[in-house]
Formats: structure tokens, C-alpha cells, sequence
């Protein structure tokens, strides 16, 4: 495999072919789920970055991945049924989890900072939103859209044109809870800590940065890999 990343190459694409490059993408806050149909040269004017040191660091990620073994699942090469249940298994049940574990640190950080650290406030109200929406989302992909992709897939679907609107309902969420966590990394300085952060402050702004790579992902397999195939039919 020769690398062969440009910068006319569309950031979803780079992440597709080489999942390791979404930590790198999310090191320079470059979108590359709800946001990655762009090219990379856009995503680096949009974000003030070197085009040469970005592609060097692509470089440096692409002979890592050579060079090891493959123990990462391609899942632009898995079938649809696949991906759902990964998503369900890997996505949808961690998130639930953490979110029901994650809420009482918010509101208790909140709650005893919040005088001192008014951002904290905001914080917690945008945790909430986020936590509200992504529950309804998701059982709304078990319980009505997934099953849908089942039917188009296998040809037994009664409205094609409903499961595609629906679909791209999901999307339009997908959007509103990137903008979510964006507005959360915004207001917490993108998780930097005050000197004096207590260790439930320090563990809550660690839980919401990696709840926010849980999410990217989740949403990357969706939009990316698994709702264009039906959208694009």
C-alpha cells in the first residue's frame, strides 16, 4: 500500500482507510465525523495549521500502521448488520453507562465550583442537553432505524423513501450533538484545567474529553460508513 494522502483528500476518507489518523485529526480539532466531507487542505485553513506538518504526521501514522499487524477492523469492508451490532454493543452501551455515571460528577463539580468557576455552570447545563439527546437518539436507531437498514437491505422495506428521510433525520442529530460537545470544549478552554481543579474536576473534564471521542466515532461509523450506503442507492 503506497501512501497516498494529498491535500485535496477528503478528511472522512483519510479516516476510513487508516482509523489511527481520527486521534491525530482530534489532536489539531479537526471534525472528521459530522464535519469530514472536506477536503484536508480546507480542514487546515479552517484550523491555521501546516499543511507540511500534517501530512508528515499522516505519513508517520500510514508506515506505523504498515508496519504492524492488522488488528484493527476495516469497517468499510463489513456488512451493515455488522456494523450496527458493534455500534449497539460498542457505542450505545458504553455511552448509556458512562453518561448515567459521568452525570453525578457533573452536577457535584458544578454545584461546588460553580460560584468560582461560573463556566462550570454552563457545563453542566450542556451536559445535560447532550445526555437528553443522545438516549433518544439512540433508541431511536435500535428501535425504528436500524431495523429500517435491515429491510433496505435485504429488499423487504414497504417505504424506501421514509427510511432515507429518517436516516438523514440522524444526521441532523448527529450535527446538533457535535455542536453540543464543541460548545462544552469551548467553554471549558478546551478542558484546561484551573490550578485549583480537585480531583473530581480534574476526573470529570477527563471523562468529557474521552466521551467526546466515543461520540466522533460513533458518529463517524454512521455518517461515513454505514448511512451513505443507503442515502447515495
Amino acid at each position: 500500500m503506497t501512501f497516498n494522502i494529498t491535500e485535496n483528500s477528503l478528511v472522512k476518507d483519510i479516516v476510513n482507510k487508516l482509523p489511527k489518523t481520527s486521534d491525530l485529526f482530534k489532536k489539531y480539532r479537526i471534525d472528521f465525523c459530522c464535519g469530514g466531507n472536506i477536503p484536508l487542505s480546507q480542514a487546515v485553513a479552517q484550523n491555521e495549521l501546516n499543511m507540511d506538518t500534517l501530512l508528515e504526521e499522516l505519513k508517520i501514522v500510514f508506515e506505523t500502521y504498515e508496519n504492524a499487524e492488522k488488528d484493527v477492523e476495516v469497517w468499510t469492508e463489513s456488512d451493515s448488520n455488522t456494523i450496527m451490532e458493534h455500534i449497539i454493543s460498542n457505542y450505545h452501551r458504553v455511552s448509556e453507562e458512562e453518561l448515567s455515571m459521568l452525570s453525578p460528577y457533573v452536577t457535584k463539580v458544578s454545584r461546588v465550583h460553580g460560584d468560582s468557576h461560573p463556566e462550570l455552570l454552563k457545563v453542566n447545563e450542556l451536559f445535560y442537553e447532550f445526555k437528553k439527546e443522545l438516549i433518544k437518539h439512540m433508541e431511536k436507531e435500535e428501535a425504528i432505524v436500524f431495523p429500517l437498514i435491515k429491510q433496505i437491505a435485504d429488499g423487504t422495506v414497504e417505504n424506501r423513501q421514509e427510511a432515507i428521510s429518517l436516516i438523514t433525520e440522524l444526521e441532523k442529530e448527529h450535527d446538533h450533538a457535535g455542536e453540543i460537545l464543541r460548545q462544552i470544549r469551548k467553554v471549558t478552554s478546551d478542558y484546561k484545567l484551573p490550578l485549583d481543579a480537585c480531583g473530581t474536576y480534574r476526573l470529570v473534564y477527563a471523562r468529557l474529553e474521552a466521551l467526546e471521542e466515543l461520540t466522533f466515532m460513533h458518529v463517524h461509523l454512521e455518517n461515513n460508513i454505514l448511512f451513505p450506503r443507503y442515502i447515495a442507492e
